[in-house]
């Protein structure tokens, strides 16, 4: 059950729309758009009463698994005693170089409610160590942090999504290569998923890539390079990639962007 319209709002449509395909498949029934009254104990049952565009319903269920998201656990810390301000959410408030309101204090993680991964939060360690020890001055980068949700099939994503682009002023392309047109996942016999590219028009430059594939995060670090490292379409298209492998599907997507892979060779030559 889903408050909003669809899986994964903030993600592409082309990603919810691969995910919400993939989960039917497996038989998961999905409810979207649903907003929820109270939870109910009737003996070993869990009764979720909810409303849908109107109509209201009771969910029947063995267990209940709640998505809530997290909080900071910053309440019992005293941080204003020390001159250091946090936001609606008890989240630490820090700029570019990690460092909050108390020019003598940083903070790194979770706790100041960034991209909340482990890797995220090794990365803003390091910088706040070096910056408050170090006195290094070192901005945390973190423009083209890579996002795998472990999920069957994964989703794997990196940079701008089209209308993010659209909103920062690209003038943008998109490619969209449906699964099943890469002989990796044509072999496996999982073929529902997409691989979406992202960039500017005017110069080809690469800008987002997202991925829903088994073993898509296996995928996305060389799209997280391309990214950060500003290649374009072109040089995607340029690069060899093995044939029957997953990262061959980034290859093919750039060369969607204006041709037919249907009737590109075996090896996207």
């Amino acid at each position: 059950m889903q408050r909003s319209q669809r899986l994964l709002k903030t993600y592409e449509p082309e990603v919810s729309e691969a995910m919400t395909k993939a989960l039917t498949t497996q038989g998961i029934h999905l409810l979207t758009g649903a907003s929820f009254e109270r939870v109910e104990q009737d003996g070993n049952v869990k009764k979720i009463y909810i409303e849908i565009d109107g109509k209201k319903q009771v969910i029947e269920a063995d267990e209940l698994l709640i998505a809530t998201g997290r909080t900071p656990n910053t309440a019992a810390l005293r941080l204003e005693a020390a001159g250091v301000k946090t936001g609606s959410r008890g989240e630490i408030i820090v700029n570019d170089y990690l460092q909050t309101t108390n020019p003598r204090i940083y903070a790194a993680g979770d706790v100041t409610l960034g991209p909340q991964f482990v890797y995220v939060a090794a990365y803003e360690g390091t910088i706040a160590a070096a910056n408050a020890v170090g006195a290094q001055n070192k901005k945390a980068q973190l423009d083209t942090i890579p996002a795998v949700t472990f999920s069957s099939p994964a989703v794997a994503t990196v940079g701008l999504t089209e209308q993010q682009a659209k909103e920062k002023g690209y003038e943008v392309k998109t490619s969209v290569l449906p699964l099943e047109a890469v002989p990796r996942a044509i072999v496996n016999h999982e073929t529902i998923g997409v691989f979406k590219l992202v960039a500017d028009a005017k110069t080809g430059k690469l800008l987002g890539v997202h991925i829903v594939a088994e073993h898509a995060g296996e995928v996305i670090y060389a799209a997280t390079l391309a990214v950060k490292l500003g290649l374009t379409i072109d040089d995607l298209r340029e690069t060899l990639a093995p044939y029957l492998t997953m990262a061959e599907g980034l290859k093919l997507a750039a060369l969607t962007f204006d041709q037919d892979v249907e009737k590109l060779s075996c090896c996207a030559g």
